[in-house]
């Protein structure tokens, strides 16, 4: 989710990849909370960080607290910024569909205000 909201708002002015900690599908929760904002990502290949092609970052932002540890692994030798965005886990949540897509959508919120908050920031010229 964070990479297909990250490039709907700052388009290629701003390279951005996502990985998680395990291979799997594309959460049809996750399709669908984003579809409801008119962001699409059916398409997007679920990617671990054995997948990165490189490591030219400039900032990994981690969501849990498994992420973030493999994160610190990945930058230990690199000059990458790492952050860690404390991130419910939507798929704990149990209960009804609509109750389950309200946890996808609490995310996808967070997600939209901290990257238009980190993204706008980052474009702003700095004295």
């Amino acid at each position: 989710m964070a990479e297909g909201i990250a490039r709907h708002y700052f388009g290629r002015e701003v390279f951005t990849g996502s990985a998680g900690l395990r291979k799997g599908e594309l959460d049809p929760f996750a399709v669908a909370a984003m579809e409801e904002i008119g962001i699409d990502i059916a398409r997007h290949r679920v990617r671990t960080f054995d997948d990165l092609e490189d490591d030219n970052y400039d900032m990994i932002i981690s969501l849990s607290p498994e992420a973030h540890h493999r994160a610190l692994e990945f930058t230990r030798s690199l000059a990458i910024d790492v952050a860690y965005w404390p991130t419910i886990d939507p798929t704990a949540v149990q209960g009804s569909r609509e109750q389950m897509l309200d946890a996808y959508r609490g995310v996808r919120d967070e997600l939209v205000r901290r990257i238009k908050q980190l993204l706008d920031w980052r474009q702003t010229p700095q004295a």
